[in-house]
């Protein structure tokens, strides 16, 4: 099978709305690299917007070594989020209509001036950035059974489905990111612990190498952007009823329930 965007776009984005997901495209779509992979996330974002999604920033993946260890990358990669994704003011979301959802806790960057590379480094994210808040994001591969390598992932818009941010925010001047602690609870009991330096050091880092990517490839973040700078802790399967709680150093508390 060919590397066509748009064939296998198409594809991603039927899975995406019907809840069936597809087939690896790693080993099964001929000459498929990295540039093409971003190629067909780029064109099933076009095909969200063009249903009446609003782009609204970006999330980042695979900033655990660990997990591009696993993976074969040395790299993180991106997706893009859109309103859809947004459930913010609505502290639930559902899981119907979804393939195998996972949540991770994260550190959500808010965003109040452009930032594109290259040449970007931590001082232009502090600039750039109004605020940050505790964040969930839930991801949902449209790969069959998670089955995904690297391009699977970045061609599923780096499986994005779905996040939640606090509505406490505090501007960055009063936090040390690399050195905030999070935790997760899952139905009352604790799940997991993680800290910020466990994205690539800091999540600051995160930003920075996005805004440079993007620079890199014409793009850039925008005023008004959210972006989710990485997992801090591991993915854990939601199923409907699961309650979540996430408390992260100088940011508070975020509490999500799965209908």
């Amino acid at each position: 099978m060919s590397a066509d965007p748009s064939v296998h776009a198409d594809a991603l984005h039927t899975a995406l709305r019907e809840a069936a997901p597809i087939a690896p495209l790693t080993g099964r779509v001929e000459d498929l690299d990295l540039a093409g992979a971003y190629a067909i996330a780029q064109a099933g974002i076009a095909r969200r917007v063009a249903e009446g999604e609003r782009v609204v920033g970006r999330k980042i993946g695979l900033t655990s070594v660990a997990v591009q260890r696993m993976l074969g990358v040395d790299q993180p990669d991106f997706g893009v989020l859109t309103d859809r994704m947004d459930h913010s003011d609505r502290g639930a979301v559902a899981v119907a209509g979804m393939i195998a959802p996972r949540a991770e806790g994260e550190i959500a960057f808010h965003l109040k001036r452009d930032l594109a590379g290259p040449g970007i480094g931590l001082h232009d994210v502090l600039l750039a950035t109004e605020s940050v808040s505790a964040c969930f994001e839930i991801v949902d591969s449209r790969i069959r059974d998670w089955k995904i390598g690297i391009l699977d992932t970045v061609a599923d818009n780096a499986s994005a489905a779905a996040f939640v941010t606090s509505r406490t925010r505090v501007a960055l001047r009063d936090l040390d990111l690399g050195t905030c602690g999070m935790v997760l609870e899952k139905n009352g009991a604790l799940l997991s612990t993680g800290a910020g330096a466990a994205a690539l050091g800091s999540p600051l880092n995160c930003v920075v190498w996005l805004a440079n990517q993007l620079g890199r490839l014409g793009d850039g973040l925008r005023a008004g952007d959210t972006v989710l700078s990485g997992a801090l802790v591991p993915l854990t399967p939601v199923v409907r009823g699961d309650h979540l709680r996430l408390r992260v150093g100088g940011l508070g508390a975020l509490d999500l329930h799965f209908d």
